[in-house]
């Protein structure tokens, strides 16, 4: 059996601000794409569980992945367990008991990056946000551009649960409800979050001022207002330019920090299954999200370490005086 990087399995919180307490002093810097990290040093990520195999067949893979993005600029790792759920584990042969050690493991990953990074000379606070993707990225189809998969509320909180649970107990700093099209699926991860004891965000995946799913995103973030376990709300996993509409009415509707991290701009064929087009991604938009209220801001897939770079030197130092003077 493949075993993880030499972490300890007690839950290790670096020290320093929490994060929300963090964003609410100023924006944090995200990472980028974990899977274009991932490919770029050379792991094939061909198959329907992603860059979720590698935690079972490469975890220092993993690691690296985001030491790399840490010694970009990066603030937050976004942990490997987008794809890692129960059902998809099983398919591959991977039981119940092994797919909560492959979920803690992701965890565990992002601290041991954490560690490594400090070991090397990074001295600014880090954090761990444990991924969780949509329904759809576990059916490996492209559902999650699209949503409706013919589920309700109560089937879909039963989905996310169980994993939610196996992440929150590895300790991470967040939970990154991420990549969300539609508002059913928003709906159950409310309630599923709901006692778990860790703060979470919540992103949808969008296309002009909708969901994926089509609904108005007016509606999406309103779902969020009134949630104590979510302490930022906004868009990921979009174009560039929807992400720009989104920040200034997550922040109206909600009233709550955003969290922004659009992808290259380039789109995906499902049914190829790669990307096309040009990219978009610029990283002298972060001064309008941060303007209009984003205060965790990064890349989402074919946003790499180089991009990361150019966009936390656009956010830089907190002045003296506050971001305002910055922004």
């Amino acid at each position: 059996m493949t075993t993880g990087p030499s972490v300890s399995s007690a839950p290790q919180p670096p020290p320093g601000p929490s994060l929300p307490d963090a964003v609410a002093a100023g924006p944090v810097v995200l990472d980028g794409g974990l899977s274009n990290q991932l490919e770029s040093a050379g792991h094939d990520l061909s198959d329907a569980l992603w860059s979720a195999r590698l935690l079972a067949d490469r975890p220092e893979a993993v690691v690296d992945a985001h030491l790399a993005y840490f010694a970009a600029g990066a603030s937050v790792a976004i942990t490997a367990s987008y794809q890692a759920t129960y059902e998809g584990f099983a398919r591959h042969g991977i039981s119940a008991a092994r797919t909560t050690e492959l979920l803690a493991l992701s965890v565990e990953s992002g601290r041991e990056a954490i560690r490594r990074a400090g070991a090397q000379g990074v001295a600014r606070p880090l954090w761990v946000a444990a991924s969780t993707g949509p329904y759809g990225a576990m059916l490996a189809d492209g559902s999650e551009y699209r949503g409706r998969y013919g589920l309700g509320v109560a089937e879909l909180e039963r989905f996310h649960r169980p994993r939610l649970e196996a992440l929150a107990a590895a300790g991470p700093d967040v939970l990154a409800l991420e990549t969300v099209p539609d508002t059913d699926e928003a709906r159950a991860l409310l309630r599923a979050v709901r006692g778990l004891g860790v703060p979470a965000w919540l992103s949808y995946s969008v296309s002009g001022g909708r969901t994926r799913a089509g609904q108005p995103l007016e509606e999406a973030f309103a779902l969020a207002a009134g949630s104590e376990e979510v302490f930022a709300v906004g868009v990921n996993c979009c174009a560039p330019e929807d992400a720009d509409a989104a920040v200034a009415l997550a922040a109206r509707i909600t009233g709550k920090p955003v969290v922004v991290y659009p992808n290259s701009g380039e789109r995906w064929d499902a049914e190829r299954r790669r990307w096309r087009g040009p990219g978009t991604f610029a990283a002298g938009r972060v001064a309008g999200w941060v303007r209009d209220g984003a205060r965790l801001v990064g890349g989402c897939c074919r946003v790499g370490p180089e991009d990361i770079a150019a966009l936390a030197s656009q956010v830089g130092e907190k002045p003296e005086n506050g971001w305002s003077e910055a922004f």
